[in-house]
Order: structure tokens, then C-alpha cells, then sequence
């Protein structure tokens, strides 16, 4: 039966000891050189590497993570429930935009929801507690404290999004303003008289700046803001339903909508089929993401290109600055929008 030599691991592989003894140093030496420690000389340094090239030593990655004070893991937290990460598309963007971006690291990524307040304060001290180098944060409502506690803890985190226009926590958002904008231009554009709209929940910021863009695409038109034409969604299918019988009800002339989200305009054109109105004969319908959802409907779903693969990707980037402490202060991008044409309108 053949027995390991002496500091050779259970495995066979090399160890951190071999590595040392080859190269005449002490084990602490070895582990400073594997981190990059400037406190090695020359000499020293090239005697280390040439030890770990002679017998194919591979660091642990753990053990280098903690010798770095570093966990080599970043969490993804959705403050949803399971329902609307798995329904809408857009979280599979921006899920699908980190893990591109970390694809060639070799930091783990850990999905984390968070429904409660006691489930919040769990992954805050877990954080806390250096299990994760830091924390992406999706669809972050107003009243959320997770991104302040996050700051106080000294613990780097990037927000799709941002709560409101004096966000103090670093984020990745799109002009969602400017979208609004241009999907409301388009249906005035195409001779609409009467557009409504449907917009997000009132505590959610990108909620409020879409249905910001929508009046001031009126006003700018010389067109009334009737908030009679307006009505609140939750960024559901089930919710724009409900809103566009309302609407329906309190307007029945309206000829065009301008849902805040491309799974609200599918409720609404279910709603519209429903009640015997064409689209876009009767009524023109916009929504906002330009997912693949707007490609699929029936007509196809003219939509404002939300670009949620950039944004995961940008927000990686962004934390992983962070992390490393080359980040510019308080850093903060908003990508453009624009308007993507099809049938529904």
C-alpha cells in the first residue's frame, strides 16, 4: 500500500509544505507569495514560484480566501417572492448579465429572496459575517433599509434601480424617464387621441419615473393629463388585466396604452381580447422591457428596449470595483433606452 510522503495531501496532490521545503523557506513564506504580499524579496519570490511550477502545486481556493479575508462569493438578493422572480423576465435578464460577467472569475454567486423583515435582518448579519465580498440588489422598493444596513456593515452592494433620485447606495439603472417618453411620442405619433396608462407600484422609483415620462410626453404635446387615464399595476400579468377593465370602464373611448411593463401588456391585451377590442384596430398597445415576451405576443408588442443583460453585467462590474476599492465614489450609471417597433401599435 504506497503512503503519502511526508506533507503530501490525502489526495496525492502537492502541499503547501512541499512547496516550501522545495524552495528552502518557511510555510508562512510560501502563503504571503500565493497573496501577493509585498513583503517577500525577489529572490524569495522566484524560488516560491519556481517550487509551485516544479511539483504542480494548486492553491486551495478556500484557504487563500481566508488568508485574503475574502469569501471569493457575492450574493444576488431579489426582495420578491418566488412568484415574480420566476414570472418575469426581467430578473432572468439581469441574472443571465451577472453570471456572464462573472463567468470567468472565480467568485461563486448566491441567490437570495428575502420576503420578511426577520429574513432581511437573517442575510444582513450573514453578510455581515464575511460570507460574501458583497451583495447585487434587484427591485428594491422605497421603504427598503437593506441597502442602508449593507453600508453601515462596511459591506460594498449595487442596486438595480434606486429608491429615489437622491440614492445614496451605489446602482445600475436605464432612463426610464426617457423610455416612458418615447413610448407615449409613438402612440400621439400614430394619431392616438386618448392614451392611458398603466404604471408600477407607487413605491418603487422606476415606477414613478415611467409615469413622470408618460405626462410629460402629454404636457410637451399640449395633450390634458386626465388622471383618469392613469391606473396602478404591480408589474404582473394578473395586475394589468385588472387595471385595463378599469380603465376601460372609466374611459371606454381611450384608443392607446402605455404599460410600465411588457408582462402588464400582456394581462392588458388579455383584458382587451376579452372585451371585443382589436389591437391595434381600437386600441394601440406599448409596453416596457422588450423582452422575449413582446416578440411572442399576438400582434408582436411594441416596447421600450430595457437592457437588462448590460445592466446585470454593469452592476457586476461596478461591485466588483467596489470590492477591490477602485471604484469612483458613490458610483452610479444609467443606461439609455430605446423604442422597438411592432404590430401592437
Amino acid at each position: 500500500m504506497a503512503v503519502a510522503g511526508r506533507g503530501t495531501g490525502r489526495d496525492g496532490r502537492p502541499t503547501l509544505e512541499q512547496v516550501a521545503a522545495r524552495a528552502g523557506v518557511g510555510r508562512g513564506t510560501v502563503s504571503r507569495v500565493i497573496n501577493g504580499s509585498p513583503r517577500v524579496s525577489d529572490r524569495t519570490r522566484a524560488a516560491v514560484q519556481q517550487a509551485i511550477s516544479d511539483l504542480g502545486y494548486v492553491p486551495h481556493r478556500a484557504a487563500r480566501a481566508l488568508a485574503a479575508n475574502r469569501s471569493d462569493a457575492i450574493a444576488l438578493v431579489v426582495p420578491e417572492p418566488e412568484e415574480r422572480l420566476f414570472a418575469e423576465p426581467f430578473f432572468s435578464g439581469i441574472i443571465r448579465g451577472v453570471s456572464s460577467e462573472l463567468a470567468d472569475t472565480d467568485i461563486q454567486l448566491l441567490l437570495t429572496l428575502i420576503r420578511t423583515p426577520r429574513e432581511r435582518e437573517r442575510f444582513t448579519q450573514y453578510a455581515a459575517s464575511n460570507r460574501v465580498d458583497g451583495v447585487l440588489l434587484i427591485s428594491v422598493h422605497g421603504d427598503d433599509p437593506l441597502p442602508d444596513q449593507l453600508a453601515a456593515a462596511g459591506i460594498p452592494a449595487v442596486m438595480t434601480g434606486r429608491r429615489s433620485a437622491d440614492e445614496q447606495v451605489p446602482f445600475v439603472d436605464c432612463d426610464n424617464e426617457g423610455g416612458a417618453q418615447l413610448a407615449v411620442e409613438h402612440l400621439l405619433g400614430r394619431g392616438r387621441g386618448m392614451v392611458a396608462t398603466i404604471t408600477g407600484p407607487a413605491d418603487m422609483y422606476v415606477a414613478q419615473c415611467r409615469l413622470d415620462g408618460y405626462r410629460e410626453a402629454l404636457r410637451a404635446a399640449g395633450r390634458e393629463v386626465d388622471e383618469a387615464l392613469m391606473e396602478r399595476g404591480d408589474f404582473t400579468e394578473e395586475s394589468g388585466y385588472v387595471a385595463m377593465r378599469t380603465l376601460l370602464r372609466r374611459r371606454p373611448e381611450l384608443d392607446g396604452v402605455f404599460c410600465a411593463s411588457d408582462l402588464m401588456a400582456v394581462g392588458a391585451r388579455r383584458a382587451l381580447r376579452e372585451l371585443g377590442r382589436s389591437v391595434p384596430g381600437d386600441v394601440a398597445l406599448v409596453g416596457f422591457e422588450d423582452s422575449a415576451l413582446a416578440r411572442h405576443m399576438d400582434p408582436a408588442l411594441t416596447s421600450v428596449n430595457q437592457p437588462t443583460v448590460a445592466m446585470g453585467r454593469a452592476m457586476t462590474r461596478t461591485l466588483l470595483s467596489e470590492i477591490g476599492d477602485d471604484a469612483p465614489e458613490r458610483p452610479r450609471l444609467v443606461l439609455p433606452t430605446e423604442l422597438v417597433r411592432r404590430a401592437s401599435s
